[in-house]
Order: structure tokens, then sequence, then C-alpha cells
């Protein structure tokens, strides 16, 4: 995973509002933008907004059935950017070193 994606993926979970949203989302297998709506206590436009950013980010995909858009967790995406992280850990311990 490159640096860009990593920054991304840092990025889109720093938001509290957007945090609470991915946990919500990757706590089930779906979810659509009502029912995310009435338990975080934040407008359809805001949930839009922020669906959107970790959509970019790829920790989530949507797909639509019918009139409802469901929102669904990436589990690679968060396994690639641990990943990324532990390395960057394990990179930063070697330079102390020296």
């Amino acid at each position: 995973m490159d640096r860009s994606k990593i920054e991304k993926i840092s990025k889109a979970l720093a938001d509290q509002t957007r945090l609470r949203i991915f946990e919500a989302i990757s706590s089930t297998d779906h979810m659509n933008c009502g029912e995310i709506v009435s338990m975080r206590g934040v407008t359809p436009a805001t949930v839009s907004h922020h669906l959107k950013i970790l959509s970019e980010a790829e920790l989530i995909t949507c797909r639509r059935e019918g009139q409802f858009v469901y929102s669904e967790p990436v589990p690679e995406t968060l396994a690639a950017y641990t990943r990324a992280l532990a390395k960057i850990g394990r990179g930063n311990k070697a330079a102390r070193r020296r």
C-alpha cells in the first residue's frame, strides 16, 4: 500500500463521526443509510458525505438494491492498512537502533 493510500485511510478514520459509522457498518454484513441515520443521530446529508469519504478510501463499498443503498465493509482494505502501519512501525524501530 502506498503512502497516499495510507494517508487517505488515516484521514477518513480520524473523524469521530466517520469512525463511528465505519464501526457500525463493520459490525454487520451491511447497513443502509436510513439505519445509519437512526443509529447515529445525524442527518441523511451528513451520513451521505461521510459514506462518500469512507468509500473513496475503499473502507466500504456501496451497492444499490431497489430504493436502498447498502454499505458494506471491505476487510481487505483494513487488513492491508494494518500491515502497512505495522511495516512503518518496524521501519522506525530499525532507524532508531542505528
